[in-house]
């Protein structure tokens, strides 16, 4: 990886999705960079000292030239426009717009109606965890299946072509959520593109289990 004069810092946690999206885009960038662990379920994320680097206390967040930044979609566009190649989205407006919203279609729409925080206070209301459970599993499977329906005419092996895209970085760390709530991954051409995904070392680096906090 190269190095650079300041090495980014990723505050994240190995099980963060959105975590996950970002080491890949850092991965493909051919970044080094610092990890700096905030163990979610601890609720380390709600620490003073974190929440004064993004007042959300969620991950991830990126540090970088005496920057913060938060948000994952916003952190892959910064190392999109800062560091071109490989670009994370096409040149045509057209399938740019596409593939931003397959991302946002996870980024926005599944994932954070069956992040932690949102499971957490379905408990807090009464719902036992059978219920919470089938919360998270239909919600990432109604999303999966738009996800599908949007790249079915789409040629591989990724998402959108012959080029990774954004919209890659958004889905494989999506179906490992789908496969801890029991999600039936009917969907092949996903699949296809999760395994071709996989194939590459920015993908399998950035794995959950391959992390120092991994537990």
């Amino acid at each position: 990886m190269t190095a650079t004069p300041d090495v980014p810092v990723l505050h994240g946690y190995f099980r963060s999705t959105a975590a996950y999206r970002v080491r890949i885009a850092l991965n493909l960038k051919q970044l080094a960079w610092r990890d700096a662990f905030h163990h979610l379920r601890h609720g380390e994320q709600r620490a003073p000292d974190y929440l004064r680097l993004n007042p959300q206390g969620l991950v991830p967040a990126l540090e970088w030239n005496g920057a913060v930044l938060t948000q994952s979609l916003a952190i892959c566009d910064y190392l999109d426009e800062r560091i071109p190649a490989p670009p994370l989205l096409p040149a045509d407006p057209v399938a740019r717009a596409q593939v931003r919203a397959f991302a946002q279609v996870i980024a926005c729409d599944t994932h954070p109606v069956q992040n932690l925080r949102v499971l957490q206070r379905l408990r807090a209301a009464g719902l036992d965890e059978a219920a919470v459970n089938a919360w998270a599993h239909d919600t990432i499977a109604d999303g999966l299946a738009a996800c599908d329906a949007l790249i079915a005419g789409q040629a591989g092996p990724y998402c959108f072509g012959a080029q990774v895209s954004l919209a890659d970085l958004c889905l494989v760390p999506q179906l490992v959520n789908a496969r801890r709530f029991g999600v039936a991954l009917a969907w092949p051409r996903l699949l296809a593109v999760e395994a071709a995904c996989l194939a590459l070392p920015a993908f399998a680096d950035a794995a959950p289990e391959r992390q120092p906090d991994a537990e």
